[in-house]
């Protein structure tokens, strides 16, 4: 029989582009953890990074067991490496954290306290991000309309961080979604859950992977993911079009009769058939999209997949 004793908490980071974070970031989690157990476990899942950083995940598992290694086979994305962290997470407490020490290991006690306080599930709530303005921006229009389109209400301060009851974590693994995107999963399965205010810093070393074009991929997938709103909305454009068009050809056709119309205009032919063309392959477009990512959670494919792993 094994004897292992399952740890008390978890604290699962992906890993990209951070071998010069790692070191700090496993001492910092250590002290921190420290203050509400010593039975800790902490799982740093590489993601298909370009540099160093599973050496330095290597070096951090070789010189405390706690610490846990996950290579990836190849890059899956920030979610879906969360994911493979949560699955091998054994503790009853979890803490999902990104890795660039913008969110503080200093603040896993505080979050643990609230949790205490008869929450589930703990949000860590940033009060002043220390990220570009740019970056800000694109948060801040992304939650906007991904709050409009799936009728619900997103908060650009909220992010991967926080601390979750295993039972939490248990029930988003249980989602068999293709897209994942671990902030809106988490509270989506419900359960009793808190905000905490937390400061939020500074990146340690090196600069975000997500580009305009990996935000924008992101943002796609996650609002098609979670709305059907798109389409509802094409269907209301289309009826708005056939609304105006009812009434443009009755002014037409009353122009007519008072002979103020000779020649059937060819102008208003074109663009009407362009406008209708257009609304028509936006549509298709659309539906194709939504048909696409539905074939793709039918195939069933892993949403990640382990090369290898150090101390699990």
């Amino acid at each position: 029989m094994s004897t292992e004793i399952k740890p008390y908490l978890s604290i699962v980071s992906p890993v990209y582009g951070a071998e010069n974070i790692i070191g700090k970031l496993v001492i910092e989690i250590i002290k921190s953890a420290g203050l509400i157990t010593g039975n800790f476990e902490i799982i740093l899942v590489e993601d298909g990074s370009p540099d160093q950083s599973w050496e330095s995940i290597e070096q951090s598992c070789r010189k405390d067991k706690r610490v846990k290694g996950i290579k990836l086979s190849r890059n899956f994305g920030q979610h879906n490496a969360i994911t493979a962290g949560l699955s091998v997470a054994k503790g009853e407490w979890i803490v999902v954290m990104d890795c660039d020490l913008q969110d503080r290991p200093e603040e896993i006690p505080n979050l643990y306290r609230k949790a205490k306080e008869g929450y589930d599930l703990v949000f860590a709530r940033r009060v002043n991000r220390r990220d570009t303005f740019t970056k800000r921006l694109s948060s801040r229009v992304f939650y906007t309309i991904f709050s409009f389109l799936t009728d619900t209400r997103q908060d650009s301060s909220i992010a991967n961080f926080g601390i979750f009851h295993y039972n939490v974590i248990k029930a988003v693994l249980s989602m068999g979604d293709y897209i994942r995107y671990f902030p809106t999963m988490s509270q989506w399965v419900g359960f009793n859950s808190s905000y905490l205010n937390v400061t939020h810093a500074e990146r340690a070393d090196g600069k975000s992977s997500y580009n305009w074009t990996k935000l924008f991929t992101l943002a796609f997938n996650n609002i098609v993911a979670f709305s059907d709103k798109p389409l509802r909305l094409m269907i209301w454009f289309g009826l708005m079009v056939v609304f105006f068009s009812f009434l443009i050809g009755i002014v037409y056709l009353i122009k007519y009769f008072m002979g103020h119309i000779v020649v059937i205009g060819f102008t208003s032919l074109i663009v009407s058939i362009w406008f209708l063309s257009g609304v028509i392959i936006a549509t298709l477009g659309m539906v194709g999209v939504y048909v696409a990512k539905s074939f793709e959670n039918i195939k069933e494919r892993p949403v990640f997949i382990i090369q290898k792993t150090l101390n699990t």
